[in-house]
């Protein structure tokens, strides 16, 4: 009786989870156009002129996120001068991967970079956030000749002590990881993602209707869920392995963290790395937490925008 009650209950759930993701792919559809490469399907939102001159501007979130994240805060309002070009890592928001256990950020970065090629741009002017520091770094090392110059905000770059929270070591266990995806995670999290997301902002105050407005409810679709969950576990492996290289980065480097980050610690992975990679230049904010774009667009945006000046005039003085 008790093992009936209990299969009743999760194909409930399951149905339940089911017509939630309806729900919420209708309310939050798809942005931007569909790029093939090899092994996912990224969904791109190509915002402001393609003919603006200087490079281009690639932006890429962290975990837990999607395109709307960097859009926000930054993206729509690069756009007003320059083509920004706005992705859905693998696996989140609107794009897919062939396998949940392409999580890296090595495999990430080349498909990005696949991305860019076939976008027909040139070196671009590479944005990345929390899990998409280390991802941002593989690029600038593998992928050299489609990075014009890297911004990484509270970026992760080193290996820290722990590991990620317990819930997504479950979810990304075979078997129980995705029972609990298939079935729990979307009814329970709609009520917990607002918490969730408010810890994340600490010490700011997460902006009014943060949740609704980037679609950070779309990141309770099971497979988006156990996406998620691999990259998160997988993570501390990768940068282990790639912190070595860090002295290779031959692009000019901007590193932008918060004082009080107790997401990413900014003395754990962003003052190491400023002091690792060539031609950095790091911005400490006092009393500033993990979310740079939103605690600080103005100032982001302004070294963006700079950062684009010199490589411009770089390239005029080279031409000549």
């Amino acid at each position: 009786m008790i093992l009936m009650l209990l299969m009743t209950a999760l194909a409930i759930l399951a149905l339940i989870t089911q017509a939630g993701v309806v729900i919420l792919q209708r309310v939050y559809p798809a942005q931007g156009r569909f790029v093939e490469v090899a092994g996912a399907r990224l969904n791109i939102l190509d915002l402001g002129p393609p003919d603006a001159a200087g490079p281009p501007v690639v932006m890429i979130h962290g975990a837990s996120s999607n395109l709307e994240a960097m859009r926000r805060p930054l993206g729509e309002r690069l756009a007003e001068n320059h083509r920004v070009i706005l992705i859905d890592r693998p696996g989140h928001g609107w794009s897919t991967r062939a396998h949940l256990d392409q999580s890296s950020p090595a495999v990430q970065a080349r498909m990005i970079a696949e991305s860019i090629e076939k976008l027909g741009l040139g070196p671009a002017v590479v944005v990345v956030h929390s899990w998409s520091g280390a991802l941002g770094a593989l690029l600038a090392l593998d992928h050299p000749e489609r990075v014009a110059g890297l911004v990484m905000l509270a970026p992760v770059a080193y290996p820290w002590r722990g590991g990620v929270g317990l819930y997504n070591r479950v979810i990304a266990t075979p078997v129980i990881g995705p029972l609990l995806a298939y079935t729990i995670t979307l009814p329970l999290g709609y009520f917990l993602a607002g918490r969730g997301a408010r810890g994340v902002f600490l010490p700011q105050l997460m902006p009014q209707d943060f949740v609704a407005n980037t679609a950070t409810l779309l990141l309770l679709r099971p497979r988006e869920f156990l996406a998620n969950a691999r990259d998160l576990v997988k993570l501390k492996t990768a940068v282990t392995e790639q912190a070595p290289r860090y002295g290779d980065i031959r692009v000019p480097t901007l590193v932008i963290s918060g004082e009080l980050d107790k997401t990413v610690t900014t003395n754990i992975h962003s003052r190491p790395f400023a002091k690792a990679a060539h031609d950095v230049k790091l911005i400490v904010l006092p009393n500033v937490g993990h979310m740079i774009q939103n605690a600080a667009p103005d100032l982001v945006i302004q070294e963006i925008e700079s950062m684009i000046g010199k490589l411009a005039q770089n390239t005029a003085v080279a031409a000549n």
